[in-house]
């Protein structure tokens, strides 16, 4: 082969190779719908059409002291914007720069929060969380 036409080639081949690695998945309402858990967290996601997602965030941080286990609680909810498999949720009545970044994959949600989201001390919505229900979650506001 001779290298004007291994170049021809590459240079034919790069725009494909660099669409399929920007291109996001597309998840399904089945897909997100339900509630996701973690070892001490909950969301609960409905998805509501044109890329709006229902959420409601619980989580909870528990204290061993010497008087026993406590715990620091928190939630939030509102509604989030989906592209491809990422969502992004701006909490209701929290701080301006709190933001919840949900990535869903089959049966696990991965979610990032960034900012002050003020839910009580060491509770954070950040982690990896199981898909623990399919159903139509019944949200707390509700």
């Amino acid at each position: 082969m001779t290298p004007r036409l291994f170049l021809f080639l590459l240079c034919l081949m790069a725009p494909l190779s660099a669409a399929q690695t920007t291109r996001s998945l597309v998840v399904t309402a089945a897909q997100v719908n339900g509630t996701w858990r973690n070892k001490s967290s909950e969301f609960k996601v409905l998805a509501l059409g044109r890329q709006k997602l229902k959420v409601e965030f619980a989580g909870t941080h528990e204290i061993k002291t010497s008087a026993g286990v406590m715990a620091n609680v928190g939630g939030a909810y509102g509604i989030a914007l989906i592209e491809g498999d990422t969502a992004v949720f701006k909490p209701e009545g929290r701080g301006a720069d709190c933001q919840i970044t949900l990535k869903f994959a089959e049966d696990k949600l991965a979610v990032e929060q960034k900012g002050s989201c003020d839910f009580g001390r060491g509770v954070s919505a950040t982690g990896t969380y199981r898909k623990a229900s399919s159903r139509k979650p019944k949200f707390e506001e509700e």
